[in-house]
């Protein structure tokens, strides 16, 4: 845990985990924290300033989410945002009304008087809103700062500096002042220095990683290729060399290069004593016949568990299990509501602290994936590496829709494999959040030359995001579409026909399974 940054309490709203990255994105550290936490939880972080997220409840509902009281009374600045302006003014003697219809959607603002939060922002500038509810008359000893064509109060403070509340959402980018706004209250109405960056980072995680792992305790990690393990490796590697073994599990899922790409990198590259178990024919055996995705989930968890005991086995010293646990990880585990019931299967890799008995360390439980990258790039990590698209647990099992056979595999590699090359040769790899070949499990007719074809089909994926909670399907130009799908006919034997993905998130998900 970092001290001395903000605290987000999060009622609820769907973009509270856009103000994090926000205030990051400025140089500030914080975290988020449940809004209806007591206020010893918010205290831990030693906060030099306090924001109130929005939420999706009216502020007079019996079960709305309400904060500490002595956050109201905290010294430090306050910043309430949509129902966070609402409870503001309700906690110091205000007045919120309901309205007959929620407005959504752009306004342009109106600055009513001069105010810190609002320097520079012109007059009339485009807000986003999401409201139902609204302030009608002000605390005591609060004035309007901003309102617009169809809301007197738009916005507030009080006198003294250190409250204010927004009716609209500066974290989200309809707001076009929003980054303005969100730097005057930390740098200039807070006195935050920018400092949160991941050099900084990167210092602390290895004091604290040698803290943990103090006298002889040693670390394993269950190494899959994928950045955020990469990371790990990386960071555990320069804090405790020579007590941190990195397991990497060949599943025979994995895509074309992934085994040499990883070895290359961590053992020749780094120097690390990396630990390689060929499991391929052991997964593939177990998945025979297995046609439901959750089967065959849970199947390569059981076999990932086995394996990966077998080789810690012959590790000796073994105190410490390290995972990449990220931060969205963490606030989706624990809501505003309530610890949910279970955490993602992937994130624990299926239970191995409790079967193992070591202690967990997750190095990485306080970023974001695109802080993860960064961090890599500080860590010298190679940039292929950084920044390579998601890739999922069980590996290619789950983009072949039905059984899992060596023959698919090789088929699904293949197409993949072509499909991946090609964005990057034509440089559009990167504006991609996560590109993949999915084997269906259909034969189709087809011509090839003289003779009459009855060969499979492949899909490609192509998305864009943010964080992969939601996801659009990337609009690729016709031509490259025409190019891929031939190079893939005429490369791969078996494949005579491919189809692009035009779904979204949602309804659909980005995995096909």
């Amino acid at each position: 845990m970092i001290r001395g940054g903000v605290a987000v309490l999060d009622f609820g709203s769907q973009y509270s985990q856009l103000i994090a990255r926000r205030v990051r994105e400025i140089g500030v550290y914080c975290e988020l924290v449940a809004g209806n936490a007591p206020y010893e939880e918010v205290e831990k972080l030693d906060p030099r300033a306090l924001i109130l997220s929005g939420g999706p409840r009216s502020v007079y509902e019996e079960e709305a989410p309400r904060p500490d009281p002595r956050v109201l009374q905290a010294d430090v600045p306050l910043l309430g945002i949509c129902y966070g302006m609402h409870l503001l003014a309700l906690g110091y003697g205000g007045e919120v009304q309901g309205s007959d219809s929620r407005e959504y959607g752009p306004a342009r603002v109106r600055t009513e008087t001069d105010s810190l939060l609002f320097d520079g922002v012109s007059d009339g500038a485009r807000a986003w809103m999401s409201h139902g509810d609204r302030v009608t008359r002000l605390p005591e000893g609060f004035v309007r700062t901003a309102g617009t064509e169809s809301l007197p109060i738009a916005a507030m403070e009080d006198r003294s500096g250190l409250r204010f509340g927004v009716q609209f959402h500066p974290e989200v980018r309809h707001t076009e002042f929003g980054d303005l706004l969100l730097r005057n209250f930390l740098l200039e109405v807070s006195s935050i220095q920018p400092d949160w960056n991941m050099s900084r980072f990167r210092s602390a995680a290895i004091a604290g990683i040698r803290e943990r792992m103090s006298g002889g305790a040693k670390v394993v990690l269950g190494l899959s290729g994928g950045v955020d393990s990469s990371v790990v490796a990386a960071l555990l590697h320069e804090a405790v060399p020579g007590r941190f073994t990195p397991i990497f599990v060949d599943t025979g899922l994995l895509r074309r290069g992934e085994r040499e790409s990883v070895e290359t990198t961590f053992r020749d590259h780094f120097g690390m004593d990396l630990l390689t178990m060929d499991a391929g024919a052991e997964f593939v055996d177990a998945l025979r016949g297995v046609a439901d995705p959750e089967s065959k989930r849970k199947i390569i968890g059981r076999k990932f568990v086995e394996v990966f005991e077998r080789a810690a086995e012959s590790i000796e010293g073994i105190t410490h299990l390290a995972q990449g646990t990220l931060y969205p990880d963490v606030i989706e585990s624990t809501p505003f509501r309530g610890p949910s019931a279970t955490i993602k299967s992937h994130h624990n890799v299926g239970g191995l602290p409790e079967r193992m008995d070591l202690q967990l360390l997750e190095p990485l439980r306080e970023l974001f994936k695109d802080e993860v990258r960064s961090l890599g790039r500080e860590l010298g990590l190679p940039e292929e590496m950084v920044s390579r698209h998601p890739f999922p647990g069980p590996g290619l099992a789950v983009r072949i829709i039905g059984e899992v056979s060596a023959e698919n595999l090789e088929l699904l590699r293949s197409a993949d494999g072509i499909f991946l090359d090609f964005l990057k040769r034509k440089g559009i790899y990167d504006e991609i959040w996560q590109a993949f070949a999915v084997l269906l499990p259909i034969h189709t007719v087809g011509v090839m030359g003289d003779r009459r074809t009855y060969d499979r089909v492949v899909a490609l994926r192509a998305v864009t995001s943010v964080d992969g909670m939601t996801a659009d399907w990337y609009r690729m130009d016709p031509s490259h579409l025409a190019e891929v799908s031939a190079e893939i006919v005429n490369r791969v034997e078996g494949i005579s026909r491919v189809v692009y993905d035009v779904s979204s998130k949602p309804p659909g998900t980005i995995e096909w399974e």
